[in-house]
C-alpha cells in the first residue's frame, strides 16, 4: 500500500498527528525567538563621544554646565535629526581656549574618539555597546548579523543531508543539542570575534531544527493536509517572533535576553522519547518493521484500524524516469523559469529578514515596531491560506509582492517630507510591506515545489532555498545601511531599495505558468511543456491510456505517476 494511501486510512490528520505537529511548531516558535534577534543584541544604542577627562559622564545632559561642557568638546551633527556628532570630538593643542562667535574652538583639531557614553532609554546593554562596536567599526554588526544568515545556508544543506541519510529523528535531535549549547554559549562570548563565530553557528542549528521540524510535521500528515500544515507551522514561527518583542521589552540587557530565549530548548532534550522517526523516511530506506511499529502506535491513538499487511517488501518497483539537476539551465524555458524563481527566492527572503531587522530604524517606540513586525505576519499567512486555491499560486504571489513593494517605496514621502508627524504611517505602510513579504514568503515555497519537475523537485527546491539566503546574508547591510547614509534619506533607503526589488520580483512572476489544479510535471520534457496547450493534451492523452489500462498495472502505476509527492 502507498503511503499516502497508508494516512488516508489512518486519518490524514487524527489525534497522533496533532500531538506530533504540536511538538514541532512549539519548536518552530522558540526557533522564531532567534530568527531576528540580532536586531536587539546587535542594536546600536544613542551615543556619543565620552569626554576627556570627565569622570561619570553619562549621555543624559545632567544640568546647564554639562550641556555646556558637551558643546565645547563635541561639533554639532551635520544631521537635524542628530544634536551631537556620535564619532568626532575636539583636541585641544593648548590649555587655552577661546571660541569665536560661531562656537567653533580655536587651537582645536577634529579627531575620531574611541570611547563612548550611551542611552538607556531604549537598552540596558547591546553586545555593540558592551564591545564598542561603533562608528568606524559599526560595519561589525551588519558582519555579524550577516553571519548569523551564512549559518542558516550552511545548516540547509548540511542538516538538509544529514536528514536524508541518517533521518529526520536524530538530525532533529543533534540539531536540538547544538542549538542549547551554542545559544547558551553566545551568552557568555569572551569578544566580539567569539560572539561571531559563535552566532554562525547558531544559525546553522536553527536552521536545522526548523528545516527538520517543518519535514517531519508535512510528512505526518496525508496529501490533502500538506500546504496546510507546511503553512501553519509559519503561524508558531510568527509566534516567536512577536514573543521576542515582549522579552527584550522587560529585559533590556542583552546576556539576559539571550539566556532566557535558549532555557526552552532544553525541553526539546525530551522530544527523543516523544517524537519518532518519519514513517516515510523509514519505508524509503525499507526498514518496514520500524515504520510499521510507529504506524500501529498511530492506529491505536487515532482509534482506527489499518490492514493487517501494509507493505509488500517483495514486490519489484517500476523504474521511475530520472532527471539531473543541471538540465534545468540546458533548456531555454527552463532557465527562464529557474532563474525567475531563484530571484524571487532571493529577493523575498531579503525582504522578509530585512524589513524584520529595520522595524526597529522606523522611529517611534522601538519595542512596538519590533511587535508589529512580527504580528502583520498573522494576516498575511492567512491571506495565503484562504486565497492560494482561490486566485492561484502566481497572482495571489506577485499581489503579494507589489503590493508590499509599493507601500515600502511609499514611504519616500512620509519619512523624507513629513518626519515625526507622519510616523504612524511611516510605521503603518512598512508593515503593510512585511505582510507582504510573510505571504510570498509562504506561497514561493509552494509554488516552486509544485513548478519543479518531479525528478528534480527535490534537489531543485533545496537549490532555491539556498540560493535564497543570499538575501538573507545581504538583509542587514541594507537594514543598516540607513544609520550609515544618516539623516531622512538614509532612514528611507533600506524601505526604498525593498519595495523597488519586490515590485521587479512581482512583476517576473508573470512569467511563470500557473500551477494550480493542474497535473504537476514529472519529467524534464513536461517541465518544458508545463503551461502550454501540448501539455494538457499529453496529460489527457496519458489519462486516456490508463482507462484502458489492467488493474494491476494502473497499481503499479501509482506510487509515482498518479501521486506527485514533495517535501521540504
Amino acid at each position: 500500500m502507498d503511503f499516502d494511501e497508508i494516512t488516508k486510512k489512518l486519518g490524514e490528520f487524527g489525534r497522533y498527528q496533532k500531538f506530533l505537529y504540536l511538538l514541532v511548531c512549539l519548536t518552530a516558535a522558540i526557533v522564531g525567538l532567534f530568527a531576528v534577534m540580532g536586531g536587539i543584541i546587535l542594536a546600536s544604542p544613542e551615543h556619543r563621544c565620552k569626554i576627556p577627562g570627565l569622570e561619570n559622564d553619562t549621555f543624559e545632559i545632567q544640568n546647564d554646565a554639562h550641556q555646556e561642557l558637551i558643546s565645547n568638546y563635541i561639533p554639532p551633527s551635520t544631521d537635524k535629526l542628530l544634536t551631537y556628532d556620535k564619532c568626532h570630538l575636539y583636541s585641544f593643542n593648548s590649555s587655552s581656549v577661546t571660541f569665536d562667535n560661531s562656537s567653533q574652538p580655536i587651537n582645536a583639531t577634529l579627531i575620531k574618539c574611541t570611547s563612548w557614553v550611551y542611552s538607556y532609554d531604549v537598552f540596558d546593554e547591546t553586545v555593540t555597546s558592551k564591545f564598542d562596536v561603533m562608528c568606524d567599526n559599526a560595519y561589525q554588526a551588519s558582519i555579524t548579523k550577516s553571519l548569523f544568515y551564512a549559518g542558516v545556508f550552511v545548516g540547509a544543506f548540511v542538516f538538509g543531508q544529514m536528514s536524508d541519510f541518517f533521518g529526520r529523528k536524530k538530525t532533529f535531535y543533534l540539531s536540538v543539542v547544538l542549538m542549547l549549547a551554542s545559544s547558551l554559549g553566545l551568552a557568555f562570548a569572551p569578544n566580539y570575534i567569539g560572539f561571531s563565530i559563535i552566532n554562525l553557528i547558531v544559525g546553522a542549528a536553527s536552521q536545522g531544527l526548523f528545516l527538520t521540524g517543518f519535514v517531519i510535521g508535512v510528512e505526518l500528515v496525508g496529501p490533502s493536509k500538506r500546504i496546510w500544515a507546511g503553512i501553519v507551522i509559519e503561524y508558531a514561527f510568527a509566534i516567536g517572533l512577536v514573543s521576542l518583542s515582549f522579552v527584550g521589552y522587560f529585559v533590556r540587557y542583552w546576556q539576559y535576553l539571550v539566556i532566557i530565549c535558549a532555557l526552552p530548548f532544553a525541553l526539546n532534550l525530551s522530544y527523543w522519547w516523544l517524537l519518532p522517526e518519519s514513517p516515510r523516511w523509514l519505508i524509503s530506506k525499507k526498514r518496514f518493521e520500524e515504520a510499521e511499529a510507529v504506524l500501529r502506535k498511530a492506529e491505536r491513538i487515532n482509534k482506527v484500524k489499518l490492514p493487517d499487511n501494509l507493505f509488500d517488501k517483495d514486490i519489484d518497483e517500476v523504474p521511475k524516469p530520472t532527471g539531473n539537476f543541471l538540465q534545468l539551465f540546458t533548456n531555454r524555458i527552463l532557465l527562464i523559469r529557474t532563474l525567475i524563481i531563484f530571484f524571487n527566492w532571493t529577493v523575498v527572503t531579503m525582504i522578509y529578514y530585512g524589513l524584520s531587522l529595520n522595524s526597529g530604524n522606523l522611529g517611534g517606540n522601538f519595542y512596538l515596531n519590533f511587535f508589529l513586525s512580527g504580528l502583520v505576519e498573522f494576516p498575511g499567512y492567512t491571506v495565503v491560506l484562504l486565497f492560494l486555491d482561490r486566485i492561484g499560486r502566481k497572482r495571489l504571489h506577485c499581489i503579494c509582492m507589489i503590493v508590499g513593494g509599493t507601500t515600502c517605496l511609499s514611504t519616500i514621502f512620509t519619512i523624507l517630507f513629513g518626519g515625526k508627524e507622519l510616523q504612524a504611517l511611516t510605521t503603518t505602510l512598512a508593515m503593510i510591506g512585511k505582510l507582504g513579504a510573510a505571504a510570498a514568503f509562504a506561497i514561493i515555497y509552494i509554488y516552486s515545489a509544485e513548478l519543479f519537475p518531479t525528478v528534480v523537485r527535490n534537489s531543485a527546491l533545496g537549490a532555491s532555498s539556498c540560493v535564497g539566503r543570499i538575501g538573507n546574508i545581504a538583509a542587514p547591510y541594507i537594514a543598516d545601511a540607513g544609520n550609515m547614509i544618516g539623516g531622512r534619506f538614509g532612514k528611507a533607503f533600506p524601505l526604498i531599495f525593498f519595495g523597488a526589488t519586490a515590485i521587479i520580483a512581482g512583476c517576473l512572476s508573470l512569467f511563470l505558468p500557473e500551477t494550480l489544479n493542474e497535473d504537476l510535471p514529472e519529467t524534464i520534457e513536461d517541465g518544458i511543456l508545463f503551461g502550454t496547450d501540448a501539455y494538457k493534451n499529453r496529460k489527457r492523452d496519458i489519462s486516456m491510456d490508463e482507462k484502458v489500462m489492467r488493474p494491476e498495472q494502473m497499481t503499479k502505476l501509482l506510487p509515482h505517476d498518479r501521486e506527485t509527492k514533495w517535501t521540504n
